[in-house]
């Protein structure tokens, strides 16, 4: 199964995950249920992004810190690249 990366705004957090293609994850909640992680004072509706990885295999461990800084948009940014690119 493919791995992707959420991001959440409200927290700042990115988690990631494996899933079928079709899947999607739209809330802090499925994707809290999907990791199998607490959802801990993040409201369980609260929208989440998908990240665009490029076409690479990104892990969580390869995002140094744990915390991506975000770019002008908002929405952690890995190597220079933007996620939006």
């Amino acid at each position: 199964m493919p791995t992707y990366d959420y991001f959440c705004e409200a927290n700042g957090q990115v988690i990631e995950v494996s899933h079928r293609m079709s899947e999607r994850i739209e809330t802090w909640q499925q994707l809290c249920d999907r990791a199998g992680v607490e959802p801990g004072n993040t409201a369980d509706e609260t929208r989440v992004q998908r990240l665009i990885a490029g076409g690479n295999v990104v892990h969580s461990s390869s995002l140094g810190s744990g915390n991506p800084r975000p770019c002008d948009r908002g929405v952690p940014c890995r190597g220079g690249s933007c996620a939006f690119d």
